[in-house]
């Protein structure tokens, strides 16, 4: 019996490659957890869609180099602590007056288009 060249006599070999993708299953998940709750407050906070919502963060993390997850995750320390990084926060306006009829809650006057 031959095996894969990937594998082990033991099967060690593949033991490890289906840890590591279990692993990046896991990371998956929860990067999608995290995703989906910043989508919520964006739909929530900018009264958009869900799929604007989407869009809205895609638009941030592309306009400021920042990985959506990371994004989403900004987005959810703002819930709690009310600090967003003010170049994730300006982008974040704009976005939202993209797909959006409001400004953030807690940005200054001066950003407000009215």
């Amino acid at each position: 019996m031959s095996r894969a060249p990937h594998e082990s006599a033991d099967g060690s070999d593949l033991v490890l490659a289906l840890q590591e993708e279990v692993d990046q299953l896991k990371e998956a998940v929860a990067s999608h957890a995290v995703v989906d709750q910043a989508i919520g407050m964006v739909v929530a906070l900018g009264r958009v869609t869900p799929d604007q919502g989407w869009e809205v963060l895609k638009d941030v993390s592309q306009h400021t180099n920042t990985k959506l997850r990371n994004v989403a995750e900004l987005i959810l320390i703002w819930g709690r602590a009310g600090q967003l990084p003010p170049k994730i926060r300006a982008e974040l306006e704009d976005a939202l007056d993209r797909y959006g009829p409001t400004q953030v809650p807690g940005a200054p006057a001066e950003w407000s288009a009215q």
